[in-house]
């Protein structure tokens, strides 16, 4: 599937972190039917979705998990 899809055209159930805050400022997660992640900006559920292969996800959280990317914050 090609990123930048209407992420309102997938079948997929949306979920977003508990650590999400009060202003809406979230990312929304899901798992397709062909195993693939997609990701959505939560205050545009009609716009682009960004679509992952699962091991590219495990990739990221693996190497967000020992901190590669603390420098962003």
């Amino acid at each position: 599937m090609a990123n930048g899809v209407r992420a309102s055209s997938l079948d997929a159930r949306w979920i977003k972190s508990r650590h999400s805050n009060a202003e809406g400022n979230c990312v929304e997660v899901a798992t397709l039917v062909d195993g693939a992640v997609a990701l959505r900006n939560s205050r545009d559920p009609d716009g682009p979705a960004l679509v992952y292969a699962s091991a590219e996800v495990a990739a990221f959280l693996a190497a967000a998990k020992g901190g590669e990317f603390d420098h962003l914050l």
